[in-house]
């Protein structure tokens, strides 16, 4: 059985009194001066600190964040802006319990996916039975008819995953969505710990906090694993980037650096004899395994975009013949197209016959008439997806939308259903966040990182990503959010 939290305890009445939860399911507080016991240490010790105090530790954190270059880049125009990543320093606890579940409902969810992938890139059998209408799988942008019958490494599609995980109103933990082609943001999970490691040690004393550091490491002994049968015993690994100007390029950088294996571009890269190189000052050098954050459209102008500047001319045909591996494989957008995401729990109980451990948010499919007929109807209440985009483009927030936006929506959805989801506006959970002088409560969401090579693995934390616009619902960083730092208790 697994351990259930204790009863909240009352808190001293000068830890943070004019903090109001706000009727949101809170982190930290159960009711309005009460605070959940685990987080009872935490919020002593914010209590015996002036608002200055707080202040000169957050700008420290900010101040270290300038210093290492922590940043993310924003499309604005023609050309990206670079930001510095925004940070709390106030951390986000999760109890063992809480976590167990997380990880044993990320790795069922993970391992269906893959037997999805599996299954719709070569027998089929799911679209047969009918669980899932052909026409929404096959027509998916994110599947490629071109790597039907192929076979990768492992039996493994998904090498690095990040689903993203909210509070309902209640506190349990439900998917939002899943991220199966390159999922960003882990590089903040770690440098998020080694901050407030520096800026703040002392709030670490009195918590035994599982650690996320050992995250590159464990990365690179995935993408050893999937290396060819006729690669050498120190296979060669590299990480592909689309250059400097990508949001996420200092994720590749800090990846590639700290796995001690070379960052590329396309340019750097060259197909002979069916097997890929490396330009390097000795010479070329062969390639085993590419860890790559270019999209499928952009991997090879010989397959795909022929305008391609990013990719490597015949890497479709290397990787076809098994001369290197790629993570993740081409093809996995069809497994986080969000129309498919509404599938997942009926995915779960094809492949692997149980019931979810993570539940849906509940999603409106407008292909379905009655779908359709109440997203029209009640778009006012509903959140909006493009199935396609991500980082919050492309999004509409129904209550918060002005009214040009709802009917423009309407029309949207109306002219191309396939290319739409709807969604209840959650109630997403608040956590206290420190604002100028004063902690308010903020709603955060959670990323937690699954490497899948031999086993599944599930970083102890993830990003926690928040909304720091007061009252916003939009935890990405594109449109405003930041990141906390995410304590997995130790049990």
């Amino acid at each position: 059985m697994l351990p259930q939290p204790m009863p909240p305890q009352p808190m001293p009445p000068q830890a943070m009194p004019a903090y109001d939860p706000g009727g949101f399911w809170d982190e930290v507080f159960a009711a309005p001066g009460t605070v959940r016991p685990h987080y009872a240490q935490l919020a002593s010790r914010l209590a015996t600190l002036s608002p200055s105090e707080v202040e000169r530790r957050q700008q420290a954190a900010d101040r270290s964040f300038r210093v290492r270059g922590i940043t993310f880049a924003v499309n604005q125009g023609a050309e990206g802006v670079e930001k510095i990543m925004p940070f709390d320093l106030i951390p986000r606890l999760i109890l063992p319990h809480e976590w167990e579940r997380i990880e044993r409902g990320l790795a069922q969810r993970v391992r269906a996916l893959n037997l999805f992938l599996h299954d719709v890139y070569h027998g089929q059998r799911i679209l047969r039975a009918g669980v899932l209408p052909p026409e929404l799988v096959l027509g998916a942008r994110g599947y490629r008819r071109e790597f039907r019958g192929v076979q990768v490494p492992l039996g493994v599609y998904t090498h690095i995953v990040g689903s993203d995980l909210v509070r309902d109103a209640t506190g349990e933990f439900m998917v939002l969505e899943d991220n199966l082609r390159t999922p960003s943001g882990v590089s903040y999970v770690v440098e998020n710990r080694r901050v407030l490691k520096r800026t703040w040690p002392q709030l670490f004393q009195h918590y035994d906090v599982r650690p996320v550091e050992g995250y590159p490491q464990d990365l690179l002994d995935v993408l050893r694993a999937i290396a060819p049968a006729a690669a050498a015993e120190d296979p060669v690994v590299v990480v592909l980037t689309p250059g400097v100007h990508n949001s996420a390029y200092f994720e590749h950088a800090f990846l590639a650096k700290a796995m001690g294996v070379e960052l590329v571009q396309g340019s750097d890269l060259f197909v002979d004899d069916a097997s890929v190189y490396m330009r390097t000052t000795q010479g070329r050098r062969r390639v085993d395994v590419i860890y790559r954050r270019v999209d499928d459209d952009f991997l090879d102008p010989l397959t795909f975009r022929s305008d391609s500047i990013l990719g490597v001319p015949g890497l479709v045909a290397s990787y076809r013949l098994g001369r290197v591996s790629l993570a993740n494989a081409i093809g996995t957008g069809v497994a986080d197209d969000k129309a498919i995401y509404a599938y997942v729990p009926e995915i779960i109980r094809y492949y692997l016959g149980e019931e979810p451990l993570l539940a849906n948010v509940p999603t409106y499919l407008p292909t379905r008439p009655d779908d359709l007929a109440y997203i029209l109807e009640h778009i006012d209440e509903l959140v909006v997806k493009s199935v396609n985009e991500s980082g919050g483009y492309g999004m509409l927030i129904g209550p918060h939308a002005p009214r040009a936006d709802r009917d423009a929506y309407r029309d949207r959805v109306r002219a191309d259903p396939r290319g739409y989801i709807a969604q209840p506006t959650l109630a997403l959970s608040r956590h206290p966040c420190w604002a100028d002088d004063h902690l308010e409560g903020r709603h955060i969401d959670l990323r937690p990182f699954l490497l899948f090579g031999r086993d599944i693995k599930v970083t102890p934390g993830g990003l926690t990503r928040v909304a720091l616009r007061s009252g916003s619902l939009v935890v990405n960083s594109s449109q405003g959010g930041g990141g906390k730092d995410t304590w997995v208790l130790g049990s």
